[in-house]
């Protein structure tokens, strides 16, 4: 099995589930699309009430598997119109509605594992603060003193799960190894200690280290 393209096969396809099937729908009912962790996965924090766990999408009573069907039939099943929040941003899952949904466990598993590591870093980094899950770039972040920390199931800049620290104002030295600031991947930080000690030292760093010249 390629593990890499496996775990990539599976980001975006969740990252579709979070925009067609949960963020879409809750913009066009309760006029958020944010999102937040779940345990094994992520959910909505408004109507509709829907959360993904493991490989299924949850309804109340109903628990649907994801594999093997697409987004519109899905969204028929939980009685939701399928499809991304209108107007909101440009980039996404492009994901269509009538793809094909596959989604592998243990990708599923490492991903729903990272969000909820980095939740319980980042409340414990800033207590008075929520962390959502973005639709738009599936990740899970703050703001807090101008920075910007999260974590991210992977992307164009690295393809596996990692965490981040992006300061509004750039800064120099070894730490910030990243085009937008500092990033390690989760295999090299697990767990939600190892994620708080990194966004602390960056929040240390971000006093101390001198700004990136224009």
């Amino acid at each position: 099995m390629d593990t890499e393209a496996t775990l990539a096969g599976t980001r975006r396809a969740l990252h579709g589930v979070a925009e067609l099937l949960l963020a879409g729908p809750q913009y066009r009912e309760s006029e958020t699309i944010r999102l937040s962790p779940r345990p094994g996965g992520f959910g909505t924090i408004s109507a509709p009430s829907l959360h993904v766990d493991g490989t299924d999408l949850v309804a109340g009573d109903q628990v649907i598997p994801l594999n093997g069907t697409t987004y519109r039939k899905l969204a028929a099943a939980v009685g939701v119109d399928p499809g991304a929040p209108e107007g909101l941003y440009e980039d996404g899952s492009r994901v269509h509605v009538d793809d094909v949904i596959g989604v592998d466990a243990d990708a599923a598993e490492q991903i729903a594992r990272g969000f909820a590591w980095g939740d319980e870093a980042l409340r414990r980094l800033a207590t008075d603060l929520t962390p959502v899950l973005w639709p738009e770039h599936f990740d899970l972040g703050i703001t807090f003193d101008e920075v910007n920390y999260g974590v991210s199931p992977g992307d164009d800049y690295l393809g596996e799960p990692y965490a981040y620290a992006g300061p509004w104002q750039p800064r120099v030295g070894t730490f910030w190894n990243a085009p937008f600031g500092a990033a390690r991947p989760l295999r090299v930080i697990p767990g939600s200690t190892a994620l708080y000690d990194f966004f602390m030292e960056a929040r240390t760093r971000v006093g101390s280290d001198p700004l990136r010249e224009p």
